[in-house]
């Protein structure tokens, strides 16, 4: 006959109660883990049996997710008695002779090879009385547990169930980390897009391009850039790097280039749209921290021969590089050239110079040759120089890439927003043969 402790031993509850499991508790794909496999351990070890394991189950499906003496492919699937019908129960469920019982005689574990002879099982239960599984201890003789082994069992099963609920929050605390870095990314994408020109406009005899690269995606930075036409024929152009991340640096963005453009309408002479510039953000200061900038601002002029002159001031700026038709790369020297903002008296630089047909130029941001090379060194204005002089530059289009090429190989390097703008004359086409007759 089969004996059991007294007022512990539970009847199996019917199929339909066993529908109260994890499939009502978001805890699917649950790892072991160490602080589990501890607990299976600790339950053989309080009843001095050879076997123990954590089962989460579901519906008539069950997993054992932490063990102690048991392979990972144990048969614990819900037949009556092991151990599945444990879960609904409010106390631990104790079978002291499985092969004597008609109930668990005929289960795997009792005429398998384990052949499983005592077993007893706390349930796992959530705060509103869900049951989960159970914490199982297994043993290949019949046996009697004492009250308080019992009551060390289902303290484990208190313990797994506070250990998943560690889980869930701590997944819950991710899900919803990741969902508000996604609306971050969002909405700093959709930020930092209203404070670029959404398109270069075309200029006859030039090709011009741009490009935006994001050091942190999440983070709306403070570079920027555009280019214009001015009413006399020819074109502004600027590219700057205002102070600060976030939202107060879109705002000083923002009022940048807005001021750069107002300015170049009123007087497009560089070192005057700089100036302007300088003292427009002096007066948004208010007795706050100042809010300065560096920049590049240029005007483009057609010339005889397809070719344009540019005219650059520099206030605290990286320099232009022009590629030459020979492959040479020579900066655009601004150099003296203050910071705009912060000064009580800034002093800008202004130089000249020719784009002839297969030249480019490209004005960037400091982001770029502050990068760090995997060895990490700063990457330079010089290391940029013959990286670009190597690749060539045919077009605006493909100084775009090569720099685009060098930031991806730089990987974590890239610590700060850059912002690209390349200017290119194209060679014209030679014209047709003519053919003598």
């Amino acid at each position: 006959m089969t004996s059991s402790a007294p007022a512990r031993v539970l009847a199996p509850a019917p199929d339909e109660d066993r529908r109260t499991t994890a499939g009502k508790h978001p805890v699917p794909g649950i790892p072991s883990g160490r602080a589990l496999g501890r607990i299976a351990s600790l339950a053989a070890r309080i009843f001095d049996a050879p076997m123990a394991g954590v089962v989460i189950v579901d519906g008539d499906q069950a997993r054992l997710i932490a063990s102690h003496g048991l392979a990972e492919d144990t048969e614990t699937a819900g037949l009556p008695g092991l151990p599945a019908s444990a879960v609904p129960q409010g106390e631990p469920y104790v079978v002291t002779d499985a092969a004597a019982d008609p109930r668990t005689a005929d289960h795997p574990l009792v005429r398998g090879g384990l052949a499983v002879r005592f077993y007893a099982a706390a349930p796992i239960t959530t705060a509103d009385g869900k049951h989960l599984g159970a914490v199982s201890v297994l043993d290949t003789r019949p046996r009697r547990p004492a009250d308080d082994q019992l009551d060390a069992l289902r303290d484990l099963a208190a313990l797994v169930m506070e250990e998943l609920d560690l889980r869930l929050s701590a997944l819950h605390t991710v899900a919803a980390e990741r969902a508000r870095r996604a609306d971050a990314e969002r909405l700093a994408r959709t930020l930092q897009r209203t404070l670029l020109p959404p398109a270069l406009p075309t200029v006859p005899g030039l090709h011009a391009a741009a490009a935006y690269h994001t050091a942190s995606p999440d983070e709306v930075g403070g570079d920027f850039y555009d280019l214009f036409p001015l009413n006399d024929g020819r074109w502004g152009l600027f590219i700057g790097d205002v102070c600060g991340k976030g939202a107060a640096a879109a705002a000083l963005t923002s009022l940048t280039r807005y001021t750069l453009r107002a300015a170049a309408i009123y007087d497009p002479s560089p070192c005057a749209v700089l100036s302007n510039l300088d003292t427009v953000l002096k007066g948004e200061q208010q007795g706050g921290a100042p809010r300065h900038c560096t920049a590049l601002f240029g005007i483009l002029e057609p010339v005889a021969g397809g070719s344009f002159a540019v005219t650059l001031a520099g206030g605290g700026h990286p320099p232009a590089l022009a590629l030459r038709a020979d492959g040479t790369v020579e900066p655009v020297a601004t150099t003296g050239g203050q910071l705009i903002g912060l000064l009580h008296e800034p002093r800008f630089v202004q130089t000249t110079t020719r784009l002839d047909p297969g030249e480019s130029l490209l004005l960037y941001t400091d982001g770029l040759v502050e990068a760090r090379t995997p060895e990490g060194d700063m990457l330079g204005q010089e290391r940029l120089a013959r990286h670009l002089a190597a690749a060539g530059a045919p077009s605006a289009d493909h100084v775009l890439h090569t720099v685009d090429g060098l930031l991806g190989s730089l990987g974590p390097g890239v610590g700060d927003d850059t912002a690209l703008l390349a200017l290119s004359v194209p060679v014209p086409p030679a014209p047709p043969l003519q053919e003598n007759r």
